[in-house]
């Protein structure tokens, strides 16, 4: 996810170089957390803002700005994918499992986390807004991104995951 490090950049940030970004980073504490051993609560929370954050801005921000009738279905099927993982955050953020099941969910976590962004996002929405959208257009979606991002991660989103758990994340209909 967003980090000073790679992302505070010049206005115009890309919006898929962005959003790769951060699933790359989220991608690393996946890694982080396979191999800790003992307490993974702080990497736990870690992970859930920033994942709670990309999301955020996905549904607010990215998924609108380019909703069309050749993305309409995948960005159905993205907020279900989102509210699905949001489901694995809230029992992971409660303190309710063992530390068997904190590993299990972990585990289908980053399957889901995998597939939403990997195959779905950076292998079939990606390559077709990179044809169909201008490099202005990326610019401008990507630095409202990283704005709402940044304005975010000081709020920990992980305190909002249990209350976003009801239903998928409202989308506007297609133009």
């Amino acid at each position: 996810m967003a980090t000073a490090k790679n992302t505070k950049s010049k206005p115009g940030t890309d919006v898929l170089a962005l959003l790769t970004a951060q699933h790359e980073e989220v991608d690393t504490l996946f890694e982080k957390l396979e191999k800790m051993t003992g307490d993974k609560k702080s990497t736990i929370i870690e992970l859930a803002d920033k994942l709670g954050a990309h999301a955020t801005i996905e549904e607010k921000v990215f998924y609108p700005g380019v909703m069309s009738k050749e993305t309409n279905e995948m960005l159905q099927e993205s907020v279900e994918e989102h509210l699905e993982i949001k489901r694995l955050l809230a029992d992971l953020l409660s303190d309710k499992l063992s530390a068997e099941q904190v590993d299990a969910k972990l585990s289908v976590l980053e399957e889901n986390v995998s597939h939403h962004a990997h195959e779905e996002e950076e292998g079939k929405l990606f390559p077709l807004l990179r044809e169909s959208m201008s490099d202005d257009e990326l610019g401008a979606l990507g630095s409202e991104c990283l704005a709402m991002f940044e304005a975010l991660m000081p709020q920990h989103p992980s305190q909002n995951i249990p209350n976003e758990t009801d239903r998928a994340a409202p989308l506007p209909s297609v133009a």
